[in-house]
């Protein structure tokens, strides 16, 4: 935690790009050996961060919450975080938080489904899933970028009316919509 600390910190006056892992062990009195010891690299750090922070809404998400509460509590996550998404968000290297997210976001509807359904999702289904959640991360980084004008209960319900209509049925279906 000390680590993201310093990362945030160090967000706050150079781009991500600029950041070196010796400003963010400098920043928080480690070593590089500890950060080593814990993260290939600063994206890793980022992407890690991105997991503590929003890994509550998710599980929320699977333990009866709606899809929609869950996104709220997203949003409301990356709002009060907004400098560091604002800054991770602009990262187009690899390991970026663009692409974690959308890994996360998938693998977790994906395993939704299937823990409510006892059947993995099928192929039309999971591709269907594929494009709703590239185009939700697209949105998801526009919001932050564009300075999150939107509440975050507009941009959910933004989210759920852009959803495919198979995939919002079997929401529906499934009890969690």
């Amino acid at each position: 935690m000390r680590l993201a600390m310093a990362m945030k910190e160090c967000m706050k006056t150079t781009s991500v790009d600029n950041i070196t892992v010796k400003q963010i062990v400098k920043e928080c009195g480690l070593s590089r050996q500890t950060f080593y010891r814990h993260f290939i690299d600063k994206y890793d750090l980022i992407n890690w961060y991105f997991d503590l922070l929003l890994e509550q809404s998710f599980k929320e998400m699977g333990d009866g919450e709606t899809i929609r509460e869950g996104l709220v509590k997203k949003f409301t996550y990356i709002r009060e975080e907004s400098l560091f998404f604002t800054m991770a968000f602009k990262v187009d290297q690899q390991n970026n938080l663009k692409e974690h997210d959308f890994i996360m976001i998938y693998e977790f509807y994906c395993r939704l489904i299937r823990e409510k359904t006892n059947a993995i999702p099928d192929e039309r289904i999971r591709k269907i899933l594929e494009m709703y959640c590239s185009s939700s991360i697209y949105m998801t980084v526009k919001w932050v970028l564009k300075g999150m004008k939107e509440s975050e209960s507009e941009l959910a319900d933004l989210m759920i009316g852009a959803m495919p209509r198979e995939i919002y049925d079997l929401y529906v279906k499934l009890e969690i919509l």
